[in-house]
């Protein structure tokens, strides 16, 4: 049924590899989606695969007040050793400060500096800066928001099961992954669309905050790709998995214990197609739609 459409998503979807090394030492990494809307390069991604870097952007100020205060201390001549160690270990930090963040845009040579973020809808845009329009072979097309029909069969495409891990190079300041974890493997999966999910407007009260649900989950590493009917055509980012409780919970035995085992419906929420095009004409950004 998604053979075709899974081809033409496949040009315009693309893994998204972040990277962070935290104060601690601890190097984190994410694998998720993203999809290149235009030929000037221009994506779309959701909000929360940003956290990083905007947990980064919020710690630098702390992390150089801390870095400053070390070095006066280490090298004060005024102290000695013991007293040092004293002063050190009284300085505040916290070892979850992301120290250094990493966003690799499915090319080595993609770099994006500024992002419009719709932080409620869960929507982030940015640019590619020189952007190659060869890179993709063809461009997403969205779904009107007048045209959609619940009960259409609905696919999500993505990146996940696919385990991703990365170094840091502490002489030129990067993340390295190893080559053979190219090319990251694709996966779909489908559905049907179930409802429009309503939650309320934004803060600044410009954009109706809305969601596609369908009836399969998003999957872990699919954030931020598209939703996409059987021409192809967008109808959502995908954003998030909601469980829905089904109002039985039938009783197991495990060992020498017998459980209630709670039952959900997992389903998918995706930034709605309607509140994109909204947010991409604001923007005065390009595409094409049905």
């Amino acid at each position: 049924m998604f053979s075709k459409a899974y081809e033409i998503a496949s040009t315009y979807t693309q893994p998204l590899l972040v990277s962070s090394r935290l104060f601690n030492g601890e190097i984190k990494n994410n694998l998720g989606s993203f999809v290149i809307i235009n030929d000037e390069g221009w994506i779309i991604t959701v909000a929360h695969m940003l956290d990083s870097l905007i947990a980064f952007n919020q710690n630098n100020k702390e992390v150089q007040d801390f870095n400053t205060k070390l070095t006066q201390i280490e090298n004060g001549s005024n102290l000695n050793k013991k007293e040092k160690l004293k002063k050190i270990k009284k300085l505040s930090s916290k070892p979850n400060w992301v120290i250094n963040s990493s966003h690799w845009w499915g090319h080595d040579s993609h770099r994006i500096k500024n992002f419009h973020i719709l932080k409620e809808n869960d929507i982030a845009i940015g640019k590619i800066e020189n952007y190659n329009p060869a890179f993709c072979n063809n461009y997403p097309i969205f779904k009107n928001p007048k045209d959609l029909k619940y009960g259409t069969s609905l696919c999500k495409l993505g990146y996940p099961f696919y385990d991703v891990k990365s170094t840091f190079n502490e002489q030129n300041n990067s993340f390295t992954f190893d080559s053979s974890i190219f090319p990251i493997p694709r996966f779909p999966i489908d559905g049907i669309f179930t409802r429009n999910i309503v939650a309320g407007r934004s803060l600044d009260n410009k954009f109706d905050i809305k969601y596609i649900e369908t009836s399969n989950p998003g999957l872990r590493g699919q954030s931020g790709g598209p939703i996409f009917d059987t021409d192809g055509n967008i109808w959502a980012i995908q954003s998030q998995t909601r469980h829905l409780p089904l109002g039985f919970s039938p009783k197991v035995k495990k060992g020498n214990k017998e459980i209630e085992e709670n039952q959900f419906l997992n389903v998918g929420w995706g930034a709605h197609v309607e509140t994109i095009l909204n947010f991409l004409d604001f923007h005065s950004i390009k595409y094409t739609k049905t």
